[in-house]
């Protein structure tokens, strides 16, 4: 019998991970984390995180994803979780997760720049009282 494998394992054709199941893997030295509805086993980049392995274990059994935005990881960051894939997550259990958008270099919605007006209104009356002062 031949086996078929694919190089490309599209994200439907990985296990569905339970609340249980990542409730098993809690600890640094078998840890995974949970972010976008997608399970990683981060144990071997535990001690080779640059925010420190506590950071990453205060986030353990459960949804990592605001954490993990709010910090602003960068892309290189990003393309390390595609090999620490473990599968999706169950979202039909007792751990509701958030639907947090991944931000990436595509997709990250910038903040919208602000007016310089409310910056030139106030340069300029400084500008004009100066100059009024200085002729009189």
């Amino acid at each position: 019998m031949a086996t078929v494998t694919s190089s490309a394992t599209p994200s439907a054709a990985k296990p569905l991970i339970t609340f249980a199941q990542l409730q098993e893997h809690t600890s640094k030295d078998n840890l995974w984390i949970l972010l976008h509805r997608k399970v990683y086993d981060v144990t071997k980049f535990v001690d080779e995180h640059p925010g420190g392995d506590e950071v990453m274990l205060a986030e353990k059994g459960r949804d990592a994803s605001e954490a993990f935005e709010d910090v602003g990881h960068s892309d290189e960051a990003r393309s390390l979780l595609d090999a620490m894939l473990v599968g999706d997550f169950d979202t039909n259990g007792p751990l509701k997760v958030k639907s947090i958008p991944a931000a990436t270099s595509i997709g990250v919605e910038r903040p919208q720049q602000g007016s310089i007006l409310p910056y030139l209104i106030p340069l300029a009356f400084i500008i004009a009282y100066t100059a009024y002062r200085m002729s009189a």
